[in-house]
């Protein structure tokens, strides 16, 4: 009878760990500071530009990312999220277009993304890893021109 325990003890712990293990491994691509790649890029007219994404994790499975660039204007932006790629909506910092951002992973490189203010969706998206790790591309859509566009990002 202690056999069986133990082997059954022993199952459930291998279970878990290997599904802790794959959500860290899910994450991982994303994880770090990206720079925009303006010659790569493409901006619908009007379209504000994050030049700088990072991505970081903690240990209670957060993600925060937090984005800085410009705006139409060429005036400074800086937003934060704090969330997880789990597809519910979590709040945004510092932005006047959004309130909240939801992500949800589609597969080990890429992620699926909606942005809503006043719970109506203004702008959904994706973003993917190269299989090398050292790029990143964003492509967004909405309703507005300016909201229509595909940004590709450097890893540093």
């Amino acid at each position: 009878m202690n056999t069986r325990a133990t082997l059954a003890f022993l199952s459930i712990l291998f279970v878990g760990a290997a599904l802790c293990l794959a959500a860290e491994v899910d994450q991982t691509p994303f994880m770090g500071t990206w720079k925009l790649n303006e010659a790569q890029s493409k901006f619908g007219p009007g379209a504000s530009k994050n030049t700088t994404v990072v991505y970081t994790a903690s240990p209670d499975g957060m993600i925060k990312i937090t984005s800085d660039g410009i705006d139409k204007d060429g005036k400074p932006t800086h937003t934060e999220w704090n969330g997880k790629f789990d597809g519910k909506d979590y709040p945004v910092t510092g932005s006047a277009d959004s309130d909240t951002r939801s992500y949800t992973a589609s597969g080990k490189h890429s992620l699926s993304m909606t942005i809503k203010k006043g719970g109506k969706t203004t702008v959904t998206g994706k973003i993917a890893v190269s299989l090398d790790g050292k790029s990143r591309t964003v492509t967004t859509t909405g309703a507005e021109p300016s909201m229509n566009n595909t940004a590709v990002y450097d890893k540093q």
